[in-house]
């Protein structure tokens, strides 16, 4: 089966793109080349911008892949272009959407592909809506064969998002709670999550890729383990072998003092977020998560020691945590 992963070496598609290769697919990476330290060993690479339609087009001239899965599409007129580009001359199209567009916050506590899509918090979550509603159109309306996946909050040994931190050094967040520092928990951090290892997803996803039964059908793909936010922080400081110095912080001053995270945070991680995965397992029987927190979390700080220079520390993040966390407490405590 000949692939074509657009994007296929970030946190999420790096994993597919090794598993499918691992499974003996054809796989292609259409990308820029930023990260070719993430290219599976086996993989035919194509530099090209998908962004820029000529250039792919042109890039593409002459292939024929059975499966193209987009990763990186954020717009509809992105995906409207997926559609003419690739229509009538693939099996399947995969589009990566995203849980956060299911309603928030939900009607009913488990979450599955039945839940409404409606988020009117963050302008992400709408424009993946947007998305979605365009390719169900290409469906129902010419047969394009598309399906949907939605992955919830997914990280990788050499990543482990989700937590308030530092965008420039990730590493900052595990150095403050190895230094006993306060560290900011939205709420009272008992919403429930799930928090999947990307190895994980890729069984799903790559479960349903070629699968003919999946076209026309949106899934997501998380882990069945729920934990609340505190106790992954909790988790986080066992595995460094110390105690978690949470301060727990209204997600709507959150919201205020960091605005750019406002949307992800009232319209996302403030909710709880469990899934049912009965319909990922129907279509794809031997899909299950096996990576626990806890383990994932250790994979994480083992690549951080054997990786030493990604050990960055934000000391304007610092700063910053430090300042809301005096400022809340003054005013609150």
């Amino acid at each position: 089966m000949k692939v074509l992963f657009i994007g296929g070496t970030g946190l999420i598609s790096s994993a597919c793109s090794a598993l499918a290769v691992a499974r003996g697919m054809d796989v292609t990476l259409l990308n820029r080349g930023a990260r070719s330290e993430h290219v599976p060993e086996g993989a035919k690479v194509i530099t090209a911008d998908i962004r820029d339609r000529e250039d792919a087009a042109a890039a593409l001239k002459g292939q024929t892949f059975d499966v193209v899965c987009n990763f990186i599409g954020m717009l509809p007129e992105q995906v409207a272009d997926d559609v003419a580009l690739f229509g009538g001359g693939i099996k399947q199209y995969i589009y990566i959407s995203t849980a956060a567009v299911y309603q928030k916050p939900p009607s009913y506590y488990i979450i599955d592909e039945s839940t409404p899509l409606c988020n009117p918090y963050w302008q992400y979550a709408q424009n993946k809506i947007a998305c979605e509603e365009l390719l169900t159109a290409a469906y129902r309306k010419n047969g394009f064969p598309m399906t949907i996946v939605r992955p919830s909050l997914t990280y990788a040994d050499f990543r482990l998002p989700g937590f308030i931190n530092s965008r420039k050094g990730q590493y900052t967040f595990f150095d403050r709670i190895r230094q006993g520092k306060k560290v900011i928990v939205q709420g009272d951090g008992t919403a429930l999550w799930t928090t999947t290892h990307n190895t994980d997803f890729a069984k799903g996803f790559v479960g349903l890729m070629g699968n003919w039964r999946a076209i026309g059908h949106a899934f997501h793909i998380t882990t069945d383990e729920v934990l609340t936010w505190n106790q992954m922080v909790e988790t986080v400081a066992m595995a460094m072998g110390v105690k978690a110095n949470i301060c727990h912080i209204a997600s709507d001053y959150l919201g205020r003092v960091m605005p750019n995270e406002a949307p992800g945070l009232i319209g996302d991680k403030s909710q709880n977020g469990i899934f049912d995965n009965s319909k990922i397992k129907r279509f794809v029987p031997d899909y299950r998560a096996t990576v626990t927190f806890a383990q994932g979390v250790e994979r994480v700080l083992n690549w951080y020691d054997s990786h030493p220079e990604a050990k960055i520390i934000d000391d304007e993040w610092n700063d910053f945590v430090d300042k809301t966390v005096a400022q809340y407490e003054t005013i609150f405590d």
